[in-house]
This record gives structure tokens, C-alpha cells and sequence, in this order.
């Protein structure tokens, strides 16, 4: 007598855990890998121009164009330009707004910063053809730490590596927006 009940219990059990779980990842944004949600289907070339720049750094913008071309080509399906060809399904236009390096730690005995930060602020513009905004972003900001060499006879400037970094993290997370829309 107790076996049926127990048996409907666990049968009730099953189909309410199988419902809630349907209900539960319907709702999750789960897409195929390589639809990009900010862009139409029917996109598949994109130009990414050279990043403008509001700074006096120097080859910052050419390290970030480059690093989003990348990106771009690597994770998705699209026939990436690095140019504003006219002819694009859509255009990915990017502003550098500013380049900082402060120091981070000091010796104090050697009176010098030992490490610096490198911080940069960009905003990011993706339109279609017709000219319509698929995607912006008026404030990305990415941060890189580098160690400063404080022997002047082996002096190597670590600040190139560092915005090499960043641009590869900011890229990474710039397609990541575009291409899942979170």
C-alpha cells in the first residue's frame, strides 16, 4: 500500500523537477556559438577602422585596432577588415578618450615608482551599413600593471607590453558584449 503512494510521490517529483528545469534554461539567453546577438544575421563583413585617439600616446590606437581585428576574426565568422571599407555590413568605429600611467609603488630607497598603472578609457560605436547603432559603449575602462626597471644600464620600458595586455583584454571583452549581449 505505501509502494504506489511512494512510487506517484517520485513520479509528481520527476515531472515537477523536469518542468522547472525546462523553465529555468528557456530563460537563460542561451544562443548558438557564433550568433552575435547586436548584429543582424545577415551581417557578414565587418570594418574596424583604426581607433581614433584623444591622447598623446603613442601606437596606443594602432595596439587596440589590432587586437579587436583579431578577436573578431578568431571568434567569429565575420570577413574582418582593418579599414572603413564602405562596402561593410557594419563598422565598428573606437575612440580612445585617455591614456593615463600612474605610479603604483614607491621605493624609498631607491626614491623611485617601482611599478606603474596604465589606465585607458575608450568608447566603442558599432553601426550597420544604413547607419543605424547596433551597439555602444561610451565607457570602456581597462587598467594593466607593469613593473619599472630602476637599473638605468638595463632600463627596458615596460609600458608597450602592458597596453599590448590591455588591448587583448580589452578586446576580449568588447567582442564578448557584442557577441552575447549580457
Amino acid at each position: 500500500m505505501i509502494l504506489p503512494a511512494v512510487r506517484r510521490l517520485s513520479d509528481v517529483f520527476l515531472v515537477n523537477a523536469v518542468g522547472i528545469c525546462l523553465l529555468v534554461t528557456a530563460g537563460c539567453g542561451y544562443h548558438t556559438v557564433g550568433s552575435a546577438t547586436h548584429l543582424p544575421p545577415d551581417t557578414r563583413t565587418l570594418a574596424v577602422p583604426v581607433f581614433a585617439t584623444r591622447t598623446n600616446s603613442n601606437h596606443t590606437e594602432v595596439a587596440m585596432t589590432d587586437a579587436v581585428v583579431r578577436e573578431f576574426a578568431t571568434r567569429t565568422r565575420l570577413r574582418v577588415s582593418p579599414d572603413g571599407d564602405a562596402n561593410a555590413d557594419a563598422t565598428l568605429h573606437g575612440t580612445i578618450l585617455t591614456q593615463t600611467v600612474a605610479p603604483l609603488t614607491y621605493n624609498s630607497q631607491t626614491q623611485q615608482s617601482s611599478s606603474f598603472l596604465v589606465t585607458i578609457v575608450a568608447a566603442v560605436t558599432l553601426k550597420a551599413r544604413d547607419g543605424r547603432v547596433l551597439y555602444r559603449n561610451d565607457n570602456y575602462v581597462f587598467r594593466q600593471q607593469y613593473q619599472a626597471t630602476t637599473d638605468l644600464p638595463t632600463f627596458f620600458d615596460e609600458s608597450p607590453a602592458a597596453v599590448e595586455r590591455l588591448s587583448r583584454d580589452f578586446a576580449r571583452q568588447l567582442v564578448a558584449d557584442v557577441l552575447e549581449s549580457f
